[in-house]
């Protein structure tokens, strides 16, 4: 066995150290240099057409959601019956955090409504955030001789079967939340679905309903001076910034009668928490934010910065609400 002579010991040593020590310089400059969370554009899918309040809410925070994420925020919008195309959709997609859904309170009432679906509510999406709640506007022509809900509720109770309540399609949470002011009321009075707020707002002004149930933001140009429906009442415990003349349920007659719409933000199940808490910290971030907000609220929308488990909270809440409803006004499951 050859011996290495004595004077080429130390320059091999240091060669040895320098090549460690280069090594070691490397790894964080490749670990650096590693394809990070989003590494492509995020596609944010919606289970509505284009130019309603969920539509407009998504567009106003997309740029912003880009801004913070570091990649373009695409807006697809597929618009079905309950949003279950857009929500299946969602729940396929692999959960690396590049598909978003919007939510909203129209998968409770899918949950509650349909008999079967092509995924599980509950379990094949994981919480991102809420965005904001809104109420439901309780509409009357504008020379209805209602000027109230005690005034609805006297003549329901007087003629028994006499007053049609309009609501959007079977199934949303406007209609279920007609049905639960006849269940809370304790009235019979009979609920026309219409396929559009214009529809519905059209029937009001004709006095082919006496009154009709719509969420807040698509009817606030409507409801203002020399509209074609006037609110005589909104369906959330506080008056909206949007409305402040317009009263709340209780106030103008109906305790105990609250009810609501809501929309956020879900991923696929098993997406990273890393990247879940990513999206929800850019999502208060931008909520927080005083023109946005202000936005929001002229729409009558009201922002819900919060945690995760604030959109899931609520997400459950509605679904044992409205099983509660489909069962006490006796509404089957389609």
């Amino acid at each position: 066995m050859r011996i290495m002579p004595p004077r080429f010991r130390g320059a091999f040593l240091r060669a040895g150290l320098a090549l460690l020590a280069l090594g070691a310089t490397a790894l964080p400059a490749a670990a650096q240099t590693a394809p990070t969370w989003p590494t492509r554009p995020i596609r944010w899918i919606l289970g509505f057409a284009p130019g309603g309040a969920g539509d407009i809410t998504a567009r106003l925070l997309a740029p912003r959601l880009q801004e913070a994420l570091g990649q373009p925020v695409l807006i697809e919008n597929r618009p079905s019956a309950g949003g279950i195309v857009a929500a299946e959709a969602v729940a396929r997609a692999e959960p690396d955090g590049h598909t978003l859904l919007l939510v909203t309170s129209t998968s409770a009432t899918a949950a509650v409504f349909y008999k079967t679906l092509p995924f599980d509510t509950e379990r094949d999406f994981a919480p991102v955030g809420l965005i904001s709640t809104f109420a439901h506007a309780m509409l009357v022509a504008p020379n209805s001789p209602f000027r109230d809900l005690r005034d609805v509720i006297a003549a329901a109770r007087a003629q028994p079967g006499a007053i049609n309540i309009a609501s959007i399609a079977v199934g949303t949470a406007q209609h279920l939340s007609a049905e639960l002011f006849r269940v809370t009321a304790g009235v019979n009075t009979v609920t026309v679905t219409y396929r559009s707020t214009p529809d519905l707002v059209n029937a009001v002004a004709s006095g082919e309903v006496q009154l009709a149930f719509e969420t807040l933001p698509p009817v606030i140009g409507q409801i203002g001076p020399g509209g074609r429906a006037r609110a005589i009442a909104i369906s959330s415990a506080a008056r909206s910034a949007a409305v402040p003349g317009v009263p709340t349920s209780e106030e103008a007659g109906l305790a105990g009668y609250i009810a609501g719409s809501w929309n956020g933000i879900q991923a696929p199940a098993r997406t990273p928490v890393a990247v879940v808490t990513r999206i929800n910290e850019a999502l208060n971030r931008i909520l927080a934010n005083q023109e946005i907000a202000g936005r929001l609220l002229e729409m009558g929308l009201e922002p819900q910065p919060g945690p995760p488990a604030a959109l899931q909270a609520k997400l459950l809440g509605d679904i044992a609400l409205w099983t509660r409803v489909m069962t006490e006004a006796r509404i089957e499951r389609q």
